[in-house]
């Protein structure tokens, strides 16, 4: 608490006028940037076709988010935080996997996806393929960092479900935003 006060250029007697102690503090930060990432997949998905739009930005959010994660603080987070790590736990089942089928299942109505994918099971391959990269005994075998792992992961995902017209679609789109 002491190096979050300093960081923040407060006294820790600051910190506990808001919170009860470090597990509430772990809590509510971890509540308030998934409830951010809820508001911004829904934007993006409401956005026009929203599909492709979804899929690029979503790429985009995973590589600046882990970009400069230290996989410590991570596994930090799992063993002294339970309480908050079970929180990112709900939010990939509840949030993240009804996200994903969501828009396969959209993606697949306007021809960007393979009709006879099944989007439960390929969802649920994406939420393991992120949940491999939180397992100690995969990140301390990788020499490749958080982000550039899931960017490869994300796209060999995506290129197994894309049609033609998917993948013209999101590269030309990906090309764009870079």
């Amino acid at each position: 608490m002491e190096d979050i006060a300093r960081q923040g250029g407060i006294s820790k007697k600051t910190i506990y006028q808001e919170f009860a102690d470090k597990k509430d503090l772990v809590k509510e930060t971890i509540e308030l940037i998934l409830e951010a990432d809820r508001k911004k997949l829904n934007e993006i998905l409401e956005s026009e076709d929203g599909v492709i739009e979804h899929l690029v930005n979503m790429s985009k959010t995973v590589r600046e988010r882990l970009q400069n994660m230290n996989p410590v603080v991570v596994f930090e987070v799992q063993k002294y935080f339970p309480e908050a790590w079970k929180i990112f736990e709900d939010f990939k089942v509840e949030v993240i996997m009804e996200d994903l089928v969501s828009v396969i299942e959209k993606g697949k109505k306007l021809g960007y996806f393979r009709p006879e994918i099944d989007s439960q099971i390929l969802a649920k391959a994406r939420i393991n393929q992120i949940s491999s990269m939180f397992e100690p005994e995969n990140s301390s075998k990788s020499s490749l960092n958080l982000a550039d792992e899931q960017t490869v992961l994300l796209d060999h995902f995506l290129h197994g479900i894309f049609t033609e017209e998917g993948r013209s679609a999101y590269t030309t789109l990906k090309a764009i935003d870079e």
